[in-house]
């Protein structure tokens, strides 16, 4: 299942790359994945729509969760098998799902283009060029690029993956902001349905939990803020109880409907990679982004904290 395309340099570099770490080395380079995974990910963008700034916060996570759903639009229509799938010298030292059989392509996604590359380059961009400051700046270089070594490091994609990913990530970043300052605020619903139904066409031909886990993510991210909008109407607080308090009960709340919407059903339904599963994991995310996002941020009138100039 999937294709196999690469450069004759690209497994060798790997292999030459994953003997001078050695196993340990490489699982501790492995760490810096983490900065483009998304329980980090979750937490920079909870900090800036929860505490910090909220228009900051939209911003950051419309281009977030157009990448998440372009991501896996892109991998599968290449289809490309991941490095140590075709590559016995390779070792997969950080499977995408630890749960899952490193050779279950439906549970490990495709390999081309890397989506911790793109996503990195696109969350640390974004605070680059929304901020335009100096140390925003170096991070958007530095991270992406310790995010692109790890993934190579241990074994899960190509060289050409993470320049494929940092390439789509920078794409994001310019393209959908210009989008949306084009159409104006007053259109912001309208553009995100566009962005929806746009990524809806991959339900004809993606069969990867990647993909149904972005759409439901989008979805739930989209309308969670037309509720806010409508409904709630927060105010920001950089006071740093209220910021603890309010990243830890997302964090929280995150986890726990996580788990609990996981309950319902059995994990071999869900791992059995039918449509029906898709669908549901598509839901499940929904709920999630759906609760952090538009009906999480209520309970903030129930305790002070007004905005304090950044």
């Amino acid at each position: 299942m999937g294709n196999t395309f690469y450069f004759a340099f690209e497994p060798a570099l790997m292999e030459w790359i994953q003997s001078i770490m050695g196993d340990t080395g490489a699982k501790i380079v492995s760490g810096f994945s983490a900065f483009g995974e998304e329980t980090v990910l979750i937490l920079i963008m909870g900090f800036l729509y929860w505490c910090y700034d909220k228009k900051f916060g939209i911003y950051i996570g419309t281009n977030m969760v157009v990448g998440l759903t372009l991501n896996p639009l892109i991998k599968n229509i290449f289809l490309r098998r991941r490095p140590y799938m075709d590559n016995p010298g390779i070792k997969c030292l950080r499977p995408v799902e630890p749960k899952a059989d490193i050779y279950d392509i439906s549970a490990q996604g495709y390999s081309f283009p890397s989506g911790h590359s793109m996503n990195s380059a696109i969350a640390y961009g974004t605070l680059a060029r929304y901020k335009r400051q100096r140390i925003f700046t170096i991070l958007a270089f530095v991270i992406p690029l310790l995010v692109g070594i790890s993934r190579v490091s241990v074994g899960v994609h190509y060289p050409t993956d993470v320049l494929t990913g940092w390439a789509c990530g920078v794409v994001v970043i310019f393209a959908v902001p210009y989008i949306n300052e084009k159409f104006g605020e007053a259109n912001r619903w309208k553009v995100n349905l566009v962005y929806f139904l746009i990524s809806c066409v991959g339900v004809f031909y993606c069969r990867t939990d990647d993909y149904f886990a972005g759409l439901g993510i989008m979805a739930g991210f989209f309308v969670g803020i037309e509720i806010e909008k409508r409904f709630v109407n927060f105010e920001g607080t950089m006071q740093p109880v209220h910021c603890i308090l309010r990243l830890l009960g997302g964090l929280v709340l995150y986890l726990a409907l996580n788990k609990l919407l996981k309950l319902p059903f059995s994990s071999e339904f869900l791992a059995s990679g039918t449509m029906a599963a898709y669908i549901i994991r598509a839901i499940r995310y929904f709920l999630v982004l759906l609760f952090l996002i538009g009906i999480y941020p209520y309970v903030f009138r129930f305790f002070s904290g007004k905005k304090e100039a950044a």
